[in-house]
């Protein structure tokens, strides 16, 4: 394990993903990442219960969270941060944070079903759009797919 040398009392020992080990840190990034999954799938059946809207949305949105948070363990969370709000993903990030709570208003304070719904459409399509703004030339790809689709 990696020592802090910096006089801060050892904070950014903390938030460094490097202190841990290669394989602690891809295991856990495993473990979140299918708990994510699985939170998804499990909200998106329980979809189908009476009242189930309540619990799908909970589910998915955990469900996306978990699977956002586990990159942390591969870069940290600062990094991972900082990466999340750079120029070229900062509308993906804001849209997909607002989509998760705009989720969780639709279906606890206004009551509203088909919102919320549409609510986790948007993230899906917000956390698709960020996760491959990582790929290099992923995005543009997908543009000119969808440009000769609609031409």
């Amino acid at each position: 394990m990696r020592r802090c040398c910096s006089g801060d009392g050892g904070s950014d020992e903390v938030l460094d993903a490097s202190t841990l080990s290669y394989s602690t840190r891809v295991k856990w990034f495993v473990i979140c990442f299918a708990s994510g999954i699985l939170c998804s799938i499990l909200g998106t059946a329980l979809l189908f219960l009476p009242n189930g809207t309540k619990l799908f949305a909970v589910f998915y949105t955990l469900g996306n969270l978990a699977a956002l948070s586990s990159t942390c363990f591969l870069m940290g969370p600062l990094k991972q941060l900082k990466r999340m709000f750079e120029p070229t993903r900062l509308i993906a990030t804001c849209v997909m944070l607002l989509c998760l709570i705009l989720t969780l208003c639709a279906v606890f304070w206004w009551g509203k079903k088909g919102l919320a719904i549409i609510f986790c459409i948007l993230q899906f399509l917000a956390m698709t759009w960020y996760s491959i703004s990582y790929i290099p030339f992923a995005r543009d790809a997908v543009m000119k797919v969808f440009t000769s689709c609609l031409s």
